[in-house]
């Protein structure tokens, strides 16, 4: 089957299971990505994917309402930046320090290629530790269709806050039915109540792509 069927074939599955996002075989979804970097960015955009073009909007106005810094300074990582159509997003809105990693290389050298980032690395597994990322490294994390499959677990949310600055901000998306599965919310409260993150806001059912998202904004609180 060609890639372009298969991934057919995924979104079919998606609108009539929704619950895909964890159910879905985590060796199928590794064969998913890999084999179809090439064809990422056209499959995902004959669909109408919403996502990337939300993360980076809500980066830009969390950046204009609470960051002091002019917008070309802010420094951000995008966590799971796949091709890289965060980032391209975020270069069109003005940002210009960006770092990206994903879990598969071959999605990370088409991020390279656009040449919006300084560095991506792959083969970073958000469910275990960045430990080639420090603490406080970045105003800004954002992460987009990562918290989607089996792939990645709400506990990553930790990870995030840990490499993003005091008073800086985490903005992730999370599919419906993934949230829904996973109790992401309960991993957001654990999360608030260990003095990690604050939920500052969240857009809840919003536009995605095959089904409805919520984009969470988090801010990193200073610790005493």
């Amino acid at each position: 089957m060609k890639i372009s069927s298969q991934r057919t074939a995924m979104h079919q599955s998606a609108r009539r299971n929704a619950p895909h996002a964890v159910d879905t075989d985590v060796g199928y979804l590794a064969q998913f990505y890999r084999e179809g970097a090439d064809t990422y960015d056209l499959d995902v955009g004959r669909q109408g994917y919403y996502g990337p073009m939300v993360v980076a909007e809500l980066a830009a106005v969390t950046q204009t309402a609470y960051l002091v810094k002019e917008r070309a300074c802010i420094t951000i990582l995008d966590a799971g930046c796949g091709t890289g159509l965060v980032g391209l997003q975020l270069g069109r809105l003005g940002f210009r320090l960006i770092d990206g990693f994903d879990l598969f290389e071959e999605m990370a050298e088409k991020a390279r290629q656009t040449r919006v980032y300084r560095h991506v690395q792959g083969r970073v597994d958000l469910n275990g530790s960045l430990s080639d990322y420090s603490d406080a490294s970045y105003d800004i994390t954002v992460c987009c269709g990562v918290f989607t499959h089996r792939l990645a677990r709400p506990d990553g949310l930790r990870e995030l806050a840990r490499v993003t600055r005091p008073n800086g901000f985490v903005i992730a998306s999370t599919r419906k039915s993934y949230a829904e599965a996973t109790c992401f919310d309960g991993e957001v409260r654990r999360l608030k109540d260990a003095g990690v993150l604050n939920l500052g806001y969240c857009l809840s059912e919003a536009r995605y792509y095959d089904e409805d998202a919520h984009y969470w904004v988090f801010q990193i609180p200073c610790k005493s």
